[in-house]
């Protein structure tokens, strides 16, 4: 160790001094404790207690002689349950916990400064051969997770990104290999020196040379095997060859079941994730609360899946649609957890890294589009976004069903309005006039993602919620409410006003097209399907219904609830 034993107990002495008194064994764990270390590296005290209290998890930080200082505690029956932990999760090394893994190791390689007995007794709970094994194939399991992913990145065209889960693979190959020899040490960063004292200097080569022929390309053609051509820049095929040199390596290691055959890898679907399309546009919803919206060539790509099939045939499959390059969406709709592969005979490919956050889907930053939504479905950037909405799909779908909704009664108070004008009603015209300003207001705010609405008598006041450039709108709709009528004159310029107040709403928030609801039957069977489609997801949610009467239109799939025999 780079501390002698006597510095090591001067440390624990002073350590202890600034602790409360109590009777414990005393082991260093760590990096310092492996023969690892260096002048920055933290001393670390593992306090052990003869008790079944469940002590502090949290180290106590200190500061001594220059060093800093960590000091934590456990009781015999902590680290009871945590070697017994590690031995149930044996069987299932792709659920066995990092943290408990690495807490583990720390104390059988640990070297004991007080209480050697008690030190000894609490290794005894976890043979350290049987540890060894055991954390080899922890190592080895994300191996050939993160091959078989890289191998599915490479035939997605996403060749950086393959190259670097190669990296992570070739790390955790040899990590697994070093394992097995007794080089349990979790952390990366000693990887050299594990190396060094494994003794086996043509793996140790052979690692740093496939590092290398990744991390400087131009270098690769002196690192690759006799009948593997890496060429000055690995991209395409010699990225692939890379790969292979890299699953090469790996079998030799020992890491079985990876064989270069990418066809292996199969697209699943997710539970949880669901498909609803209004017009052309392509939503997808994951877990029942995020909403992602796809641009025309992601949609494409998306529904020309056809789950169940090898990784390749999807691909292929996705290319005879006419979308450009669709390998990167599909990668998209594999990080953000829309799809997932599974190899054949292996279960779900799930890679992860070391000291990293936890496998699972990438969550984007919610997309900053604006309007949020039409009535033809959501905002989004580009033809190949995969845009995360920022609302919950429950309020999502409440905000789309009211913009419908408010565009119906935007049109029925316009037709009403026409017929008081026409008979010389003026009251029953402002009123009506109201109504559908109101009601257009109600489908500007919902089209933002506001819900649930502010009252309607709030609404002209509530324009500070969305963004400037829709504050015009409320001035404009200020004025219309305190529009009176007296005569036939100022209706028609009540009309028109109106009229022109809407067609700016609708060209605000993509609802220029909107169906004249009650212009005629093919209208109305319109507008019917359009609510529809809004309101099949939005029950699936359980977001709230507009309207009681939306329940029949449900029922109905989208027809009127009489119909003609």
């Amino acid at each position: 160790m780079i501390l002698s034993e006597d510095r090591l107990q001067d440390l624990l002495d002073k350590s202890l001094a600034e602790l409360p008194p109590g009777d414990w064994a005393v082991t260093l764990e760590g990096s310092i404790a492996e023969g690892f270390g260096n002048p920055s590296s933290d001393i670390d005290f593992l306090l052990i207690g003869r008790c079944d209290e469940d002590l502090p998890t949290m180290p106590s930080l200190l500061f001594v002689d220059g060093r800093r200082v960590e000091i934590r505690t456990r009781s015999v029956r902590q680290l009871a349950d945590q070697s017994r932990a590690v031995e149930q999760g044996a069987e299932r090394p792709g659920r066995l916990s990092e943290d408990l893994l690495n807490r583990c190791q720390r104390v059988l390689h640990s070297h004991p400064l007080r209480g050697h007995a008690l030190v000894e007794e609490v290794k005894a709970m976890l043979p350290l051969e049987r540890f060894r094994r055991i954390t080899a194939d922890w190592w080895a399991h994300r191996a050939r997770q993160s091959l078989r992913h890289a191998m599915a990145l490479q035939c997605l065209g996403e060749r950086d990104e393959a190259l670097d889960w190669t990296r992570a693979a070739l790390v955790q190959s040899v990590k697994s290999w070093a394992a097995g020899l007794g080089e349990t040490y979790l952390e990366p960063k000693w990887l050299s020196m594990q190396l060094d004292r494994a003794g086996r200097a043509d793996i140790r080569d052979r690692y740093w040379e496939l590092e290398a022929a990744a991390l400087h390309p131009a270098d690769a053609d002196a690192h690759a095997h006799a009948d593997i051509d890496l060429d000055d820049d690995i991209q395409g095929g010699t990225a692939q060859a890379h790969l292979a040199a890299c699953l090469d390596f790996a079998e030799s290691l020992g890491i079985a079941d990876v064989p270069r055959q990418p066809e292996r890898l199969t697209v699943r679907r997710v539970a949880g994730v669901t498909t609803w399309q209004t017009g052309e546009r392509v939503h997808v919803i994951r877990g029942r609360r995020d909403v992602f919206a796809l641009g025309d060539e992601a949609g494409t790509v998306w529904r020309s899946l056809v789950l169940g099939k090898p990784l390749p045939r999807v691909l292929a499959r996705a290319a005879g649609t006419g979308v450009r390059d669709p390998g990167p969406l599909l990668a998209v709709f594999l990080r953000y957890g829309l799809i997932r592969l599974s190899w054949k005979g292996g279960g779900t490919v799930t890679p992860s890294l070391p000291l990293a956050a936890p496998p699972g889907p990438v969550t984007p930053p919610p997309s900053t589009a604006q309007p949020l939504l039409s009535v033809s479905g959501a905002s989004v950037r580009r033809p190949r976004a995969v845009d995360l909405m920022p609302v919950p799909a429950d309020r999502f779908a409440a905000a789309a069903m009211a913009l419908v909704w408010s565009n119906v009664v935007v049109e029925n108070a316009v037709e009403d309005l026409t017929g008081a004008l026409q008979r010389g009603q003026w009251r029953v015209a402002e009123l009506t006039a109201r109504r559908a300003v109101h009601a257009a207001l109600r489908g500007l705010v919902s089209a933002h993602g506001v819900n649930p609405l502010p009252a309607d008598s709030d609404l002209v006041r509530r324009m500070d919620l969305l963004p400037p450039a829709a504050w015009p709108l409320g001035a404009r709709a200020g004025d219309l409410l305190r529009f009176g009528v007296d005569s036939a004159k100022e209706g028609d310029a009540l009309l028109g006003e109106l009229r022109f107040f809407i067609a700016l709403v609708r060209g605000a928030v993509g609802a220029d097209s909107f169906p004249l609801s009650f212009d005629s039957a093919d209208t109305w069977r319109a507008t019917l399907q359009l609510g529809h489609d809004w309101l099949r997801i939005g029950a699936h949610l359980g977001a709230e219904l507009p309207i009681e009467e939306a329940r029949d239109l449900l029922a109905g799939n989208g027809d009127r609830p009489h119909q003609a025999p």
